[in-house]
């Protein structure tokens, strides 16, 4: 009888804090070296925005070992739904790679030396939102990631690894696709 008590208490518990433990991880991220806020955002199918306010941030600046609130809601719900949704604009859209000197830090958190085959491009986020995942033709799906001063209106900024191939991309008009 008293094994039977003790293996069932030794279960319960075991159920309790493997429950609590799924809880607390499906509702907390515990950020990594290369994470960023959309990439984060992206992962859980949440707005960078969701997770700048659960978190009380003022920037998408984020650190190694930062837990962050990853709730689900229904909001949450609803953007999952709204970034099924599709829309077409056409852009100006030319190249641009890092310069000696550049940090490679894009303005959501993006470390493109870290990360020099990352498809990101540089919007105005009031025609973008920030975080997108945008199709250009010609470069394939990227994550709208970075901001620039000379990028205003219907145009975009693609990121490329090297001088070259900025350059051979060259300046062009394109139809591309808003996923989110």
């Amino acid at each position: 009888m008293k094994k039977s008590f003790i293996t069932i208490s030794v279960s319960i518990m075991l159920a309790l804090g493997i429950s609590s433990g799924a809880s607390a991880a499906s509702n907390t991220y515990t950020v990594k070296k290369g994470d960023s806020l959309s990439k984060i955002a992206k992962n859980y199918h949440i707005t960078v925005s969701q997770l700048k306010q659960w978190n009380n941030l003022s920037s998408d600046l984020i650190k190694v070992k930062q837990v962050l609130k990853v709730k689900k809601t229904s909001t949450t719900s609803k953007s999952s739904k709204k970034a099924k949704k599709t829309k077409e604009i056409t852009v100006n859209a030319s190249a641009y790679t890092l310069f000696k000197g550049s940090t490679g830090i894009t303005a959501t958190g993006i470390n493109l030396k870290k990360n020099p085959n990352q498809k990101v491009i540089s919007v105005d986020p009031k025609v973008i939102k920030l975080g997108s995942k945008v199709y250009v033709p010609g470069y394939g799906y990227a994550v709208a990631g970075d901001t620039g001063g000379a990028i205003k209106g219907k145009k975009i900024d693609v990121f490329m690894s090297s001088q070259k191939s900025a350059i051979n991309w060259g300046r062009k008009n394109v139809k591309i696709k808003i996923i989110d």
